[in-house]
């Protein structure tokens, strides 16, 4: 297996911190100042990307509102919109899509999109994108996928709803189109998805058999579940981002909250910290603190000749003394010497 990629010059990989995007989606809520804000929001929220969404809402959908083009679903945040409404609220203008990723070059975020048509791809390839995204609704358009390989560039690939075969022909396809940097990401396809329902073991697993970068595409609430991902071996985590939630719009209740994205990047990174390697014994960090432990001590004033009891020595802190696993070895010798209370026993004090 390939060890890590590089997207926008960050490394993605288990010997690098966690990569971290900030999905911006419809969050903007059709505001290009909005976009912006929130571009200098992620940017100092210490996510590494900003994601986007490139599409219309006529090459998703049509302008139909009845059917199964109509949101029925009690369960769902989009309840009684039609497709191409929702679609059409959504979207990032196209025209948009240069200031946003001008912004974000000057404050040092690395900005993406996921294209949801061939048209979109022609478009992003047009502002030389560094990667492209392909999001869970689309993991079975081999077709967008092939198309997106073939631009030579990374590829991350949500997973929400895919069968294990759904996945191997995305990634067979995406390989035999000449692209070998992937990423995919466990995803569950509900808004706001539940922690019961996110099924994070399938992290590993997905790592072993389709032998790439792995992480999670996260719509469930906090950031609780993202650290247990890392600890997992995600690599890479996205999360909707907004600047509040209070504020409304399509995908908002499901987004994290600037302070929120900072705990997000900042907690992923120390369980990825953590994990370190298999280890007993002290650290070098604890060498110091060895003195804390219990040791064998005389605790009474003990004349030479006088036998070592319970009452006169004791497994007690620093632990400069003889382990205490020796207390049964030493009860009963007797003292070579007279010995002060307070000394810490060691071999050479026994007759």
């Amino acid at each position: 297996m390939k060890q890590g990629i590089t997207i926008g010059g960050r490394i993605i990989g288990r010997q690098h911190p966690p990569f971290i995007i900030a999905e911006m989606s419809g969050n903007h809520n059709q505001s290009l100042e909005r976009a912006l804000e929130i571009v200098e929001a992620a940017a100092r929220s210490g996510a590494h990307a900003l994601k986007l969404q490139t599409y219309t809402a006529d090459t998703m959908t049509l302008n139909l509102s009845s059917g199964e083009f109509y949101i029925r679903d009690e369960n769902s945040p989009w309840k009684g919109r039609s497709l191409y409404d929702l679609y059409q609220e959504a979207y990032t203008p196209w025209e948009w899509h240069e200031p946003i990723m001008r912004r974000c070059r000057e404050l040092g975020l690395i900005c993406f999109s996921t294209p949801f048509d061939e048209s979109a791809v022609d478009y992003l390839e047009t502002l030389d994108v560094p990667a492209y995204k392909i999001a869970s609704f689309e993991n079975i358009d081999l077709p967008l996928i092939r198309r997106v390989a073939k631009t030579g560039k990374p590829l991350i690939i949500s997973t929400g709803m895919a069968t294990i075969g759904e996945l191997h022909d995305a990634v067979q396809t995406a390989r035999d189109a000449g692209c070998q940097d992937i990423v995919l990401l466990k995803c569950t396809s509900s808004y706001p998805a539940s922690p019961e329902n996110s099924n994070i073991r399938t992290i590993p697993h997905m790592r072993e058999l389709f032998e790439c970068e792995v992480g999670l595409s996260d719509h469930t609430l906090g950031v609780g579940v993202a650290v247990a991902a890392v600890a997992l071996g995600a690599t890479v985590i996205e999360k909707h981002f907004t600047l509040r939630r209070a504020d409304g719009g399509v995908d908002s209740q499901f987004s994290l909250e600037p302070h929120e994205m900072t705990m997000l990047v900042e907690e992923t990174e120390r369980a990825w910290q953590a994990l370190g390697k298999v280890a007993y014994g002290s650290t070098k960090q604890e060498k110091s603190s060895m003195i804390f432990r219990r040791s064998l001590y005389v605790v009474e004033d003990v004349k030479a000749g006088e036998p070592f009891t319970v009452k006169n020595i004791r497994a007690i802190r620093p632990g400069y003394g003889l382990p205490p696993k020796y207390l049964d070895v030493v009860l009963g010798k007797k003292a070579a010497r007279d010995i002060a209370k307070g000394t810490p026993l060691s071999w050479d004090l026994f007759g």
